[in-house]
């Protein structure tokens, strides 16, 4: 781990006064990282409930066509940061407003932070959108949180000690079919994006389900796979600050996540489905042919992408096991695109 520190210059947050943070029953067994990213979470959640209720003052701006930001999003960001920094100054940072540009540099210790998934809704006034924080150590999130602050949940989890949603532990939907499955998805919504694609993807998924929706939140989408509230999830387009937090919460809580293949190194990949250990798998045999990723053919006791092809019928134990490697890294690894798809771009989320 790098020790150095890097001088932390932040945009100033005109007018926020100190968000006091009150411990709860939960946070007294949390990892000392963990109740440190609920603080900032929190203190995040604040100004974006503050400044909610004068929705017509916030200042927006566009990034690219459809993709907006705001100056909530860049005040949540930067309270974020100053939080997580002050306790870890030698810590690295990874934004979506600011990437990597405060923190350490080549840190083994890495915060990926959302400031507000969801600023199409914010800005609307819709009321889905949450703050997203993970640390990754050595490219793998060990650490997460996902803060709902319209509704003041918080959804946690530490790689080994389970998932939780305020003071209870969570689990993913035990449905094992999927014509009862409620799915969560996102569209696309700029020039370039796949909609075709998605469209016949969407039709597939919708066929074989109870229902679609499309909230708004990739982060809160994950949270509420991880909650049970839904039962699967999946979207083209995501970085690794939409996706993060959410696809350790999900794991945590007995999901899987993984690439349409089924292959767990998705992070850089934009492309990501998670469910259930069956629907999973079921999702996969759905969604494998329209990946841009070419997965080689491996043997069928160790193959994740074979496994996935008998997960309806397979006892959930051994889906469990051919997908134990189905945990959330930022490593990313070289991949053969399909000639096919090749050209078309993939816009990120």
């Amino acid at each position: 781990m790098s020790q150095g520190k890097m001088p932390l210059s932040l945009p100033p947050i005109v007018g926020l006064q100190p968000v006091p943070f009150f411990p709860t029953s939960m946070s007294a067994n949390l990892h000392p990282m963990l109740n440190v990213a609920i603080k900032a979470a929190r203190a995040a959640g604040a100004i974006i409930n503050r400044a909610a209720l004068d929705i017509e003052s916030v200042r927006v701006s566009t990034k690219q066509i459809n993709d907006f930001v705001t100056d909530v999003d860049q005040k949540a960001e930067a309270v974020i940061i100053e939080t997580l920094l002050t306790a870890y100054p030698a810590h690295g940072i990874l934004a979506e407003e600011s990437g990597s540009e405060h923190g350490a540099q080549g840190s083994d210790f890495v915060w990926i932070i959302d400031p507000l998934d969801g600023t199409t809704n914010f800005i609307h006034g819709f009321p889905v959108y949450c703050v997203s924080i993970a640390l990754a150590v050595n490219g793998k999130v060990e650490q997460a949180v996902v803060y709902d602050p319209t509704r003041n949940d918080i959804f946690c989890a530490t790689k080994g000690r389970g998932a939780y949603m305020n003071d209870r532990r969570i689990r993913v939907s035990k449905r094992t079919q999927l014509k009862e499955c409620l799915i969560s998805t996102g569209f696309p919504y700029r020039p370039g994006d796949k909609l075709k694609q998605h469209l016949s993807m969407l039709g597939d998924i919708i066929s074989q389900t109870a229902g679609v929706r499309r909230p708004g939140a990739a982060a809160l989408d994950l949270a509420y796979v991880a909650a049970g509230f839904s039962d699967g999830f999946f979207e083209s387009g995501l970085q690794p600050w939409d996706v993060a937090a959410g696809s350790l919460l999900v794991t945590e809580a007995g999901g899987l996540v993984g690439n349409y293949t089924g292959e767990s190194e998705f992070l850089h990949e934009n492309e990501c489905v998670a469910a259930n250990p069956r629907i999973y798998g079921q999702m996969v045999t759905t969604l494998a042919k329209y990946s841009k990723f070419e997965a080689a053919p491996k043997p069928k006791k160790t193959s994740v992408g074979r496994a996935v092809v008998d997960a309806e019928v397979a006892p959930d134990n051994a889906v469990e096991e051919a997908f134990v490697a189905a945990k959330p890294t930022l490593t990313a690894k070289p991949r053969r695109i399909k000639a096919a798809q090749a050209a078309a771009p993939d816009a990120p989320f």
